[in-house]
């Protein structure tokens, strides 16, 4: 399924979580890892454009063009349709402390089906967003560091998906870390801007400088 993707907003069940979503119009193909979503061809993602897969009514919903997450229970909301080569920007924000969500990248169809309630895919790439907050959360409630993972957004392989990361890579090896702090915390500034490079089996987030990713393997 390397060719193929599915694009999943997951949230934690920890926080409310807001994000609005553009994508271009039409798949072409990308010369380059560089995303301007005030180009012509790019549109606005809304709820049409958008499937429940395991979700509770009280999970999304759709307001004034966003789309808000109550993180409760745990659910997962897929594409409606199914696209290779693509450039996506999400402005997303937590609006309480510890929140975290996620979008994942080609997830195969077998991988959603018969997915059972406040579970998520066991195949596929995901693009993390956690709160700073979190941080603090997990040392405190495992007793332990907090090195494998940051707030940034880091990418890396979901279950069986077989991921090789960019370099920085997290200590177990799984991650692929950014080079740049960049995400915002609860109440601090505006919505943070999430873009994405996805051609033909290497995601990115941009810019390439300082945006994490890899290849998929399979």
């Amino acid at each position: 399924m390397a060719g193929t993707m599915r694009l999943l907003y997951l949230t934690g069940g920890v926080a409310l979580v807001v994000l609005r979503l553009a994508a271009p119009a039409a798949q072409q193909p990308l010369a380059r890892p560089a995303i301007d979503d005030t180009a012509p061809g790019w549109r606005a993602l809304a709820e049409s454009d958008f499937v429940h897969v395991n979700d509770e009514p009280t999970t999304w919903a759709w307001r004034d063009g966003m789309l808000v997450s109550t993180g409760m229970p745990i659910g997962v909301l897929r594409t409606s349709k199914t696209f290779t080569n693509f450039e996506l920007v999400v402005e997303w924000r937590h609006l309480k402390a510890a929140g975290n969500s996620g979008a994942f990248l080609w997830v195969p169809p077998d991988a959603l089906a018969d997915l059972k309630p406040g579970t998520l895919p066991k195949f596929g790439i995901e693009i993390q967003m956690l709160d700073h907050g979190y941080t603090d959360q997990y040392e405190k409630s495992s007793g332990k560091k907090a090195d494998w993972f940051t707030t940034n957004g880091d990418v890396f392989g979901v279950g069986a998906t077989k991921f090789t990361p960019f370099p920085p890579v997290s200590p177990n090896g799984q991650r692929s870390f950014p080079r740049k702090n960049l995400s915002h915390g609860v109440g601090r500034g505006a919505a943070h801007r999430l873009l994405v490079h996805a051609s033909r089996r290497v995601a990115r987030r941009i810019p390439a400088d300082s945006g994490p990713g890899g290849v998929v393997e399979s």
